[in-house]
């Protein structure tokens, strides 16, 4: 399994955010989506909004690279500064 997994640094205006939500349910049909509010971390947390997107494998992430940066350039436009991870799921 692999995880995209985004971590923003304020939580993004939600309406904004729906509205990226909804293109990139649309940009990568069938992945399973996950996001909401970061209730803490250690030592200080540094993120306020987490967003997923989760695949069965390798090839389905690579498959949805194009649609994946597509995405990405629409996340920057919501005004908050956020990172991106890639993580493989034992």
């Amino acid at each position: 399994m692999v995880r995209v997994f985004v971590l923003y640094e304020s939580q993004p205006d939600p309406e904004r955010y729906e509205q990226h939500v909804a293109l990139s349910r649309e940009l990568v049909p069938g992945v399973t989506m996950r996001h909401g509010r970061v209730l803490g971390g250690m030592p200080d947390p540094d993120a306020a909004y987490y967003f997923e997107y989760e695949f069965p494998d390798r090839d389905a992430w690579k498959a949805a690279e194009d649609w994946l940066m597509a995405a990405w350039q629409d996340a920057q436009g919501l005004g908050v500064p956020f990172r991106a991870y890639f993580a493989e799921i034992a």
